[in-house]
Parts: C-alpha cells; sequence; structure tokens
C-alpha cells in the first residue's frame, strides 16, 4: 500500500495503486471510500452489487456524518461514533475532524477520551492497534511485522498505568495512543497508514477491572522488575529491528518507570515522553506569551508547582533552561521553582525521596526562616512566602488552588499567572471563573481541559487551552521529516518558541496564551519547522535542501483520489 500518491505522466492525474478487492477493500478503513466509488472503480476493484446505485460526493458524506452526530445524546456517544467511523473510512474521519476541530478534539481526545478508557471493555467493538502482554516474550517482532504500518511509523505506546487523572486502566490504555494519534494525523498529516498505537498490556492493579467478567486485558497483577525492564528491552530493540526510523512516542507511563524508560532508550531509537517534554514545552510557550502581555523577562518569574510527577519535573527544567536563555544562570533558574507533592514542598532533607523528587527538591537551608506551622509547608505557606508570579497545577487534585491560596498570590502580584493543568475536566485545580473572581479579574490563566470564557465585570476573558497538539504533531512531523537520530530538549525548546510566535497579539491582549484550535495544522507546521532546524543545527539530522518542501511533502490530506489496480 502506497500513502504517497503516484502521477500518471500523460494525464497528470493523481492516484493510488491499490492490490485489495472487493470486502477486502471495503473493509480497509484507509482505502475504504464508503458508496463513494466511481462508476470504473466498481467495476475494477469487484465492488458491483456491494454498494447503493448513488455515488456520494465526500461533501455529502459529511452531511450524512453531521446527521448522526447531531443525534447523539453525549460526547462518549459521540466519541464511540466518531471511533466507528475511524475504524470504516479514515479519509471520511479525518475530514470531518479537521472541518470541525473545536468541536471534535475535546470528543476524540480531553476530556472525553478518559471516559472511553474506564469503559474500554465494556465499549469494546472493533481490533484497532497492537496489545502485547508477557505471554509475547520473545515473538514482539512478528507481532510488529504483522501490524503492516507504512514505514517510518509513529508509534504511541503506553503500559496504561496512569491514564490521565484517572490512574490504571489495564487494557483500557489503549484509548489514548488511538487518540493522540488521531491528532497527528489531523494536526500535522501524518498519514494514518503511518500511525500504529500500542498497548503494553502488564496486567492492572485496578482492582475493579479484574473483578469485571467484562474485561478483555491481560488478567494478572501488574508485572513489575526485572521482568517489566526485559518486556520493555524486547518491545523497543523489536521496534528498531522492524521500524529502525520509527518516532516512538511514551505516553502515560507511571513516573516510577516513565523516567527510567526515556533516559534508557531516548538515544537507542528517536522517542520522547509527552508527559514530561511535551507538556513543559506548552507551559513554557504559555509563559512567553503572559510576559508579553505583562512585561518583563522570563528570568523574572518566581514559579510554584503543585505536582513532583513526570510532569513537574519537565516542567521545572524547560523553563530553567528557557530562563538561562534569557540570562539567568541555569543553577539560579531552577532555584526559582518551588515544587510540592501531596505531602507538601518538596525539601532535600525529606527521607527517602526518589531520584526524581530530589533533582527537585528546595535546600532546607532555604526555609529555615520561613513562618510555617510543624511539618512540611503546605502550599498556602508556600505562596505566601514565595509570593510567586506563576502557580502551575499537575496534581490531578480538583480544587487544589483553593481560595486562600489564589487570594494569597494575588496580593504578591499584580498579574497572577495561574496554570491548572490537570485532566480530565473534573480533576483541575481551579476553574478559571474561580480564579478570575478571586483574583478581581486580574489573572491569566490558561487551563489542561477546555473552558468557556468567563466574564468578569463586563470584561470578557478567553481561556486558553494548554494543549499539547499544539506541541506533540508537529515534533512528530518535524523528526520525521529530516529523520532525526534522536529528540532532544533543545528541540522541544524550539517547538515551544515557534508555538509562543504563533499566537496573535490580539489574543494575548485577551488573556488567550494559546492559539485557536481551529490553527493547529499551521501551528504543526511552524513547529516541525523550527524542530527539523534544531535536529540538524545539534547535528542529530542531515541537513535538507528544502526544509519547508520536506514537511510540505509529508502533510497528508484527507481526499478521496482515483484508485488503480496496482500493476496497471
Amino acid at each position: 500500500m502506497h500513502f504517497h500518491p503516484l502521477v500518471d505522466h500523460e494525464t497528470g492525474e493523481r492516484y493510488l495503486p491499490v492490490t485489495k478487492r472487493g470486502e477486502a477493500l471495503l473493509h480497509d478503513a484507509f482505502l475504504n471510500k464508503g458508496a463513494a466509488f466511481s462508476r470504473d472503480e466498481r467495476r475494477a476493484f469487484g465492488l458491483r452489487g456491494l454498494l447503493p446505485d448513488h455515488i456520494p460526493s465526500l461533501d455529502e458524506q459529511l452531511v450524512r456524518v453531521r446527521t448522526q452526530m447531531d443525534a447523539k445524546a453525549t460526547d462518549l456517544d459521540r466519541n464511540i461514533y466518531l471511533s466507528g467511523l475511524m475504524d470504516r473510512n479514515e479519509v471520511l474521519f479525518y475530514r470531518f475532524i479537521m472541518d470541525n476541530l473545536e468541536e471534535t478534539v475535546p470528543i476524540i481526545y480531553t476530556p472525553t477520551v478518559a471516559s472511553t478508557c474506564k469503559y474500554w471493555s465494556r465499549l469494546y467493538r472493533a481490533a484497532h492497534g497492537l496489545y502485547i502482554t508477557p505471554r509475547d516474550r520473545g515473538r514482539i517482532v512478528d507481532l510488529l511485522l504483522a501490524s503492516n504500518a507504512e514505514r517510518p511509523p509513529v508509534i504511541v505506546v503506553t503500559d496504561n498505568e496512569r491514564i490521565l487523572g484517572i490512574g490504571d486502566q489495564g487494557a483500557g490504555g489503549l484509548g489514548i495512543p488511538i487518540g493522540k494519534l488521531a491528532l497527528y494525523t489531523a494536526a500535522a498529516g501524518i498519514c494514518p497508514a503511518r500511525c500504529l498505537p500500542i498497548s503494553i498490556d502488564v496486567g492492572t492493579n485496578n482492582a475493579e477491572l479484574l473483578e469485571d467478567p467484562l474485561y478483555l486485558g491481560y488478567r494478572e497483577t501488574r508485572l513489575r522488575g526485572e521482568a517489566y525492564d526485559e518486556l520493555i528491552a524486547e518491545f523497543v530493540h523489536a521496534v528498531k529491528e522492524v521500524f529502525p526510523d520509527a518516532l516512538l512516542q511514551w505516553e502515560d507511563f507511571a513516573n516510577i518507570t516513565s523516567f527510567h524508560n526515556l533516559e534508557i532508550y531516548r538515544r537507542f531509537l528517536p522517542s520522547f515522553n509527552d508527559d514530561i517534554q511535551g507538556t513543559a514545552a506548552m507551559v513554557v510557550s504559555g509563559l512567553i506569551g503572559a510576559t508579553r502581555k505583562i512585561g518583563g523577562s522570563l528570568a523574572d518569574h518566581r514559579i510554584v508547582i503543585a505536582g513532583a510527577g513526570s510532569a513537574g519535573y519537565g516542567i521545572r527544567e524547560q523553563i530553567a533552561h528557557a530562563m538561562a536563555d534569557a540570562g539567568l544562570d541555569l543553577d539560579d533558574a531552577r532555584g526559582r521553582h518551588y515544587v510540592l507533592d501531596s505531602r507538601g514542598l518538596v525539601v532535600d532533607d525529606r527521607r527517602n525521596l526518589t531520584e526524581v523528587k530530589r533533582r527537585l527538591a528546595t535546600p532546607v537551608i532555604e526555609i529555615v526562616d520561613w513562618e510555617t506551622e510543624a511539618g512540611l509547608p503546605s502550599l498556602a505557606e508556600v505562596i505566601r512566602e514565595v509570593k510567586p508570579t506563576v502557580l502551575i497545577g499537575v496534581s490531578g487534585t480538583a480544587g487544589l488552588f483553593d481560595e486562600e491560596c489564589i487570594r494569597e498570590m494575588a496580593a504578591h502580584t499584580d498579574v497572577p499567572i495561574i496554570l491548572p493543568l490537570s485532566n480530565p475536566t473534573a480533576n483541575t485545580e481551579v476553574t478559571p471563573k474561580a480564579a478570575l473572581n478571586w483574583t478581581d479579574g486580574r489573572a491569566i490563566i490558561a487551563t489542561g481541559s477546555p473552558f468557556a470564557p468567563v466574564e468578569h465585570e463586563g470584561i470578557m476573558h478567553r481561556i486558553g487551552q494548554a494543549n499539547n497538539v499544539f506541541i506533540f504533531p508537529g515534533m512528530g512531523l518535524g523528526v520525521l521529516a529530516v529523520k532525526a537520530k534522536e529528540v532532544t530538549d533543545r528541540m522541544f525548546l524550539a517547538a515551544a518558541y515557534a508555538l509562543a510566535d504563533q499566537v496573535g497579539d490580539d489574543l494575548i491582549e485577551q488573556g488567550q496564551l494559546y492559539p485557536n484550535i481551529d490553527d493547529v495544522r499551521a501551528v504543526s507546521r511552524a513547529v516541525a519547522i523550527a524542530v527539523g532546524r534544531e535536529a540538524i543545527e545539534e547535528g542529530v539530522a542531515d541537513a535538507v535542501d528544502d526544509l519547508e518542501e520536506v514537511i510540505d511533502a509529508d502533510m497528508w490530506e484527507p481526499e478521496y483520489l482515483p484508485y488503480r489496480l496496482a500493476g496497471d
């Protein structure tokens, strides 16, 4: 199968050579046109009698999709319908998604995908993606070969342990790679034939799933330790063998495995962790936009981060490096960050700190003069002592930024920058409406889940969504376009700077730190160009003659091309 069309040198017609016929063609989601096959195609591919007589245009089919979407009662119903459409006709699915991005992105990904994952086994309808379990030891190469993904693919893989803010979902975690890859295609034009979602199903510690008679996953408690590491190693080496030019995205692994896997394999195979690196790039871009509005430099900020996991670590590191780019010493930049976990401020004299928390810890000597109650400083106490300009939430704890915290912050900074980023919506640390009320309308706010604009005292505040869709699809497009051998941290900073450049002054003035989702295709192109240039400059990719031309050529469009029998 070819996802790049060929050109008839006599007529100039673009077409796809196709080998499948009859029912096999109708059941290939990438090639199926539904009833839109032409008369000639129906004759050539054995489709006569299998389809109704009328040949609708793509626009007619889109009207039918709209009619069926409007008949659905809930977003979960709409997600189920769109998932079925994806499994039947990818061109029609992606055309509808791209024409209705603001409506459909929250349905095919956050926040609705959380429910999809939670009820995966009960909603299961059709095979999609690849499941790898401990039963497959020694055979992972064969599983990958059987996937028939076009090369080089984008692979999004999860072990399902930390799905959004809802935790261990076992086999249901596959909904996340499927949703992420749908965004790779819709946002950056990565052809769906190159997209491979994978669940490494090593069991689950979710008792509710293990007790559910309908649960479809590997019915064991989670594999840990050496056996787990060996399975991951076999998987990565199998990817390298079968798809040596693949891009691998690690997704929703728990803190105990996410850093380990990334650090071991990021130079073996081009790979990244969106929770660690993509979220951080989003935050850096948002801070650049907020700083444009209020004036000054990134180096001026004092930052409190609630959440000491993978996202919190990645955010601290990328902001610190961006501050260093702005002229601050890197160690000084790290010292402007204060990170909390569920117990309170992470300080370096705490016992049994994980390696990640040790890196994030504030020196205890720095807080000896703080006026706090016994025990570790709480969020409210840290805010009072630090007087932050920026408050970031990646805790997964709904309502963590309460009125006391927000008012305390607002008492010490004219324009508080508040970023409650936890997903899904029910887990957000503070709603935009509450944050604006408690800051007398002075806060600049961006959220992880989508929120409608908020009116405060006659002024409408637009709430930008810090959606990683503005980063990872463009990252993937740029990496593949230049065949980068590694995904570096500087490439993510380049992506953050490029994203910030895509936010117009009109949006910044209204408090919106990120572009409109309808502009994501142009944003992804700009990010890909910046990433490709950075990869070449760092020496992890070879120079190309015309980077923009290469990137444009890699961006697939959902359209019906004429089919010809392969070999004709």
